[in-house]
């Protein structure tokens, strides 16, 4: 069986070249490491760091945790994952990540020269209490009519499995669709084959991208370490994809590279 060294591309060594294309086709996901200058970096923790306190010092409710009957065994009632949607519109410093040429040019590569933002997610996993996610498939959310929904999961912190770090069923995005696959109840296809324990721990550092297939069958284990697990998502899809109507998920169609072929000017007015 093959470890996560397998998996791994380090943008130094190995730049972005078509085999990182068949690669994700085949296997639902590619890491990318040294994407970002250490700089970046640091720029970016700071305003993850100032968007956490604003939110704990401004918002109701920050606590996203899903309370899956799926993770009840595995996390503590008390579970949390502090949240929030769109990181572009707290900070110019989350825009200018979200935009930054070696991010989207992976993205190009994996999906075509039109990116479209579908929206963008913080996670904070704080230390002892960090959720669980149980096994699930992104489309469930967010479907389009041509499967072109892709993340990426953007690590300012260390991820170990101690931290609730990131885990994936390697080549689960050839399911395709699966029915009732959204992680908030038992689907037999997913979870009498596959657990979250088996499924590949995706250990970083701060720094890592990982990028995924919305097919792919992901989830997470909880926090049980004395330190936070930081991330942020982002979830792009082609300008020339349909996201389907009846979806009700925010989609700011902020367009990040090429055109919007979909846009409508009730679809913008929505936004």
């Amino acid at each position: 069986m093959l470890s996560l060294n397998d998996y791994i591309f380090n943008l130094k060594d190995n730049p972005i070249i078509k085999k990182d294309l068949s690669f994700f086709k085949k296997n639902g996901f590619l890491i990318k490491k040294n994407l970002f200058s250490k700089s970046e970096i640091l720029k970016y923790v700071q305003d993850y760091d100032k968007i956490i306190s604003q939110l704990k010092e401004k918002s109701k409710n920050i606590n996203a945790s899903w309370k899956s009957p799926l993770t009840k065994d595995v996390e503590p009632e008390n579970s949390k994952v502090f949240h929030t949607h769109h990181v572009q519109s707290y900070s110019s410093t989350m825009l200018s990540m979200i935009q930054n040429k070696k991010l989207l040019d992976v993205f190009e590569l994996l999906i075509g020269p039109d990116i479209i933002l579908h929206h963008s997610k913080l996670f904070l996993k704080p230390p002892k209490v960090g959720a669980a996610f149980p096994l699930h498939q992104d489309w469930s959310y967010f479907p389009t009519k041509n499967n072109s929904m892709i993340a990426a999961v953007v690590h300012l912190s260390e991820s170990t499995e101690n931290m609730g770090c990131f885990r994936i069923i390697p080549a689960s995005n050839k399911h395709g669709r699966l029915e009732k696959s959204d992680g908030h109840s038992y689907n037999s296809k997913i979870h009498d084959k596959y657990t979250l324990e088996s499924a590949m721990p995706i250990i970083a550092k701060k720094g890592d991208v990982l990028f995924f297939d919305a097919l792919s069958i992901h989830g997470s284990l909880p926090n049980v370490s004395n330190k936070p697990r930081k991330t942020i998502l982002i979830q792009v899809y082609s300008g020339k994809d349909e996201v389907f109507s009846e979806n009700n998920h925010t989609n700011i169609q902020l367009v990040l590279r090429g055109f919007n072929y979909q846009a409508t000017r009730e679809s913008v007015d929505n936004i």
